[in-house]
């Protein structure tokens, strides 16, 4: 059975480079567990890495789904689990922590196919509205996991609540992993981050973000996802570009917030502060701690 190296953290911390150099040394292929990269056309607000930024290492998970269409944590989790099964080691890197845990751990999924056309007969209700909704079906919802401006994930979590009566977890989860796993979680201090997400943003929208979702707008494809959510009210003529930038920004540094929390609290993951001006120093630790729990 496949070994599993998770490589996480938020935007901007350098996941990609630390994980090719991984990969390469380790060598192995790595598989995005971005939940955004996976769609083409979702090149830059996605971050997702160019094939010069690849390196050569093998990517997983990228580019394989049309923009617009529907790929769920359970597609997920048969292909990465394909990946690893047929590898001695693996990589995931990414941010989007339902998608690693679903994978590393023995989920069930019971609830169908997500239908494209559920969300129609909620397009009157605000996010918030929406939220209060699912709140009404289900109070249990941990705001921590499921924020009421992840509008696509909140309609998924009316659309199993009303297929099958039931609470948003249609699946169980056992406590013991399928893998062996070690997951680095890269973190720097607070500021730094954020300073970073704000430069992120900035250097996005001057390669040309602003294009790439009005073309996905005009083909009336709406991501509901950060870098690209904000930007309806602009087009739609009700927010400055100003604003959708800091807006963008914002919520960038929240997400971050939550990703740090699910990984805290979620699974068993090893911290490491980046230091961008010495990442070698970041690579040649995380590496270290890996050879020594290979050889476990």
């Amino acid at each position: 059975m496949g070994k599993v190296i998770v490589v996480v953290g938020p935007t901007a911390v350098g996941k990609t480079k630390i994980s090719i150099e991984l990969a390469k040394y380790f060598s192995c292929e790595i598989i995005s567990g971005d939940s955004v990269a996976v769609y083409k056309r979702l090149d830059i607000g996605s971050a997702k890495p160019t094939i010069s930024e690849q390196s050569g290492i093998k990517h997983h998970l990228i580019d394989i789904i049309d923009a617009g269409g529907s790929y769920s944590v359970a597609d997920f989790q048969k292909a990465a689990r394909e990946i690893i099964d047929r590898n001695e080691l693996s990589i995931i890197c990414g941010g989007t922590g339902l998608y690693v845990q679903s994978a590393l751990y023995n989920y069930e999924f019971n609830a169908s196919a997500r239908n494209l056309d559920y969300g129609k007969k909620y397009e009157a209700y605000s996010n918030e509205e929406l939220y209060k909704l699912l709140l009404s079906k289900d109070s249990n919802i941990d705001k921590e996991k499921l924020h009421p401006n992840n509008r696509k994930r909140v309609l998924r979590a009316l659309e199993v609540i009303e297929e099958l009566d039931t609470s948003i977890h249609s699946f169980d989860k056992k406590n013991e992993p399928i893998y062996d796993y070690y997951i680095a979680y890269l973190s720097m201090p607070r500021e730094e981050l954020y300073e970073r997400i704000n430069q992120r943003v900035d250097v996005m929208i001057n390669s040309g973000l602003i294009d790439e979702v009005k073309s996905l707008y005009d083909d009336g494809i709406y991501p509901h996802t950060i870098g690209y959510q904000e930007f309806i009210p602009y087009f739609n003529g009700d927010s400055s570009l100003e604003s959708t930038i800091e807006e963008i920004k914002k919520n960038t540094r929240h997400l971050a917030k939550r990703q740090e929390t699910w990984f805290r609290n979620q699974m068993d993951s090893h911290f490491y502060n980046v230091d961008v001006k010495c990442i070698e120093n970041t690579i040649e630790e995380i590496k270290t701690d890996i050879i020594g729990w290979l050889k476990k």
